[in-house]
């Protein structure tokens, strides 16, 4: 039997940019997505124009190795995917049985991938405090609303819940715990945060996730044995191509490994059924201490 306060875990791969503005790539991300098992193939949609200031869009990447133009700015706009084209990659991953869903970074970003109905959009930590995009998607789409707390302080953490709690909105809320950091060092992952974020919002909110950006896989079982349901992690197919997050992603075998292990630890969670189980009673027979 599991144990009642665990539901199995879903898991996230991250694409993100990862497919470095090629559209075949991220379609291919998708369909290694699905073989891993994970839930769902997520990206990211901006609007470099709309997003950045003149100066911040003018400004050259901060690391050159990693940048696909002179200016931030072109660089951002070298990644993005169009609407079409992730509608495209949304019609594709339901027709191989995976979901899709997007981070929106804008207020046209939100609008186009409202208009494409998944299951739920993802504000990044970097956008929580834009709240005209919080209120577009609180009061003009209907699914799931998942918003990553790194680098937010615990007040600004309650303004967005109470945000949504006003229009009645706080059960569509899905609630990540996040350092924003690639890659994040192990004494920064603050496994704990899970903990508090639940305490403080499990009863208020549809559940919490943890989005690492972290090296390696064990950090995410741990993860959700504290309580969070939804595993957020960044997939690419080769973790030396040229960009940001390869680095903090998992490639295939890693994501496979990952996948079968928080499973096999969600099967693991649980209470004997009877205090001696069936595995166990040919042992007690042949092993435990008699008397003489």
């Amino acid at each position: 039997m599991i144990a009642p306060h665990y539901n199995k875990p879903k898991v996230i791969a991250e694409i993100g940019c990862n497919h470095m503005g090629d559209f075949e790539i991220a379609k291919d991300l998708v369909k290694l997505a699905k073989a891993c098992g994970a839930d769902y193939a997520k990206f990211q949609k901006r609007h470099p124009k709309e997003l950045l200031t003149e100066e911040q869009y003018n400004t050259p990447h901060p690391v050159a190795y990693n940048a696909y133009g002179s200016t931030y700015g072109q660089h951002r706009e070298f990644l993005e995917l169009s609407a079409a084209q992730h509608r495209s990659l949304k019609i594709y991953a339901e027709s191989i049985d995976i979901g899709y869903a997007t981070s929106v970074w804008d207020i046209t970003s939100a609008n186009e991938i409202i208009a494409l109905e998944p299951d739920f959009i993802k504000v990044p930590s970097a956008c929580n405090n834009n709240f005209e995009m919080l209120g577009l998607l609180r009061d003009n789409y209907n699914g799931d609303v998942h918003i990553s707390f790194g680098m937010t302080t615990k007040d600004e953490e309650e303004i967005v819940v109470n945000f949504f709690e006003e229009k009645d909105a706080g059960k569509r809320l899905v609630l990540y715990s996040c350092t924003s950091g690639y890659p994040v060092p192990f004494n920064d992952v603050c496994l704990m945060e899970i903990v508090r974020l639940k305490n403080k919002f499990g009863e208020r909110v549809q559940s919490i996730g943890f989005s690492g950006h972290h090296l390696g896989i064990a950090i995410d079982v741990a993860a959700y044995t504290l309580g969070a349901v939804w595993i957020e992690r960044h997939f690419t197919k080769d973790r030396t191509w040229k960009g940001t997050d390869h680095a903090a992603s998992l490639e295939l075998p890693g994501m496979q490994k990952l996948i079968r292990d928080l499973y096999h630890t969600y099967e693991a969670l649980g209470y004997k059924q009877e205090e001696i189980l069936a595995i166990e009673k040919v042992q007690r027979e042949k092993l435990k201490y008699r008397s003489r």
